[in-house]
């Protein structure tokens, strides 16, 4: 059975957006670490090749492991993948709370909001933010 390896994203700033990416989960900024990086050039690649990419790893394994690629040119149109996030519960009990504090920290790290979502979907409710990274990718806080 396959198991999930990277989700990968094209980006015009790849260490940027993995600098973003890790600040939203939370995860430690890694930089390809002096023995990979040794590794990989002298496996053949070149410094810039390293410097078009990107990471963000759950220190722990448990959650998703990101990559960034160089993108080849402009984003156009809407994902036809996102991400969902799940805001931490604020001890509140309210989950709007939790959605409004978490919301307020995506933006304050570079994220913008795009829409809030308060609905119903036939008998069940949705509450959700839309939001975008600083590259412009769709992703949703729940």
């Amino acid at each position: 059975m396959a198991t999930l390896g990277n989700i990968t994203f094209y980006a015009d700033d790849p260490p940027a957006l993995a600098r973003f990416w890790s600040d939203v989960f939370g995860y430690p900024y890694a930089e390809f670490d002096d023995d990979l990086r040794a590794h990989l050039l002298q496996g053949g690649l070149q410094p810039e090749a390293l410097n078009s990419r990107g990471l963000a790893e759950d220190p722990e394994g448990r959650g998703p492991r990101l990559f960034f690629h160089h993108a080849d040119g402009p984003k156009r149109g809407r994902n036809r993948v996102h991400l969902d996030v799940t805001a931490p519960d604020d001890g509140t009990g309210d989950r709007r709370s939790a959605l409004r504090a978490e919301s307020d920290r995506l933006v304050a790290v570079g994220a913008s909001v795009v829409r809030i979502v308060d609905q119903t979907w036939g008998p069940w409710p949705e509450l959700y933010i839309q939001m975008r990274d600083p590259e412009g990718n769709e992703f949703c806080l729940q």
